[in-house]
């Protein structure tokens, strides 16, 4: 598999709202709310604080991932991202591609830290992904999550310095 990534244009949304749309609807792995309509979920992945980039292969968009200073202030030069990656696309590396672009895009920008608030417990291949691009678990929120499935379960503040 080739993928390559670039900024999402306008021409992306229809795409990009296809992954992100059914995954926030599903609830199990982003805390935001599940009943967004696609002006919602567009006005949040899009949000004026985040650079949008998808992952695509001949044109078809395979993933998408937002970069963003995780605080403001005295917190603004730690990194911050949402990844998200089509399902007939899971499990052949897109994911593992666009962290990797991502860290060194938050580089590039001059982020010195990228952190991950949110990362569901549950989310086991995500946990491990990251993990194994040197995330390491800061910190473990008890039962900070309200999983649909499993009830609440724990959330990983998840780190890594650039």
């Amino acid at each position: 598999m080739t993928v390559s990534i670039r900024h999402a244009t306008e021409a992306d949304t229809a795409q990009i709202l296809a992954i992100v749309a059914p995954i926030l609807a599903a609830g199990e792995t982003y805390a935001i709310a599940r009943d967004l309509d696609e002006a919602g979920v567009l006005a949040y992945w899009f949000d004026p604080a985040h650079e949008v980039f998808v992952a695509e292969e001949d044109g078809t968009v395979l993933g998408t991932y937002y970069l963003m200073a995780n605080q403001q202030g005295g917190g603004d030069h730690v990194a911050n991202c949402g990844y998200m990656t089509a399902p007939q696309s899971r499990g052949k590396g897109v994911a593992r591609t666009m962290c990797r672009h991502s860290l060194a895009r938050a580089a590039e920008r001059g982020f010195r830290a990228m952190q991950f608030n949110h990362v569901v417990s549950t989310n086991s291949r995500a946990v491990a992904l990251w993990q194994s691009l040197g995330f390491h678990i800061a910190g473990v929120l008890p039962a900070a999550f309200h999983h649909p499935v499993h009830g609440y379960v724990d959330s990983y503040v998840m780190f890594k310095t650039l």
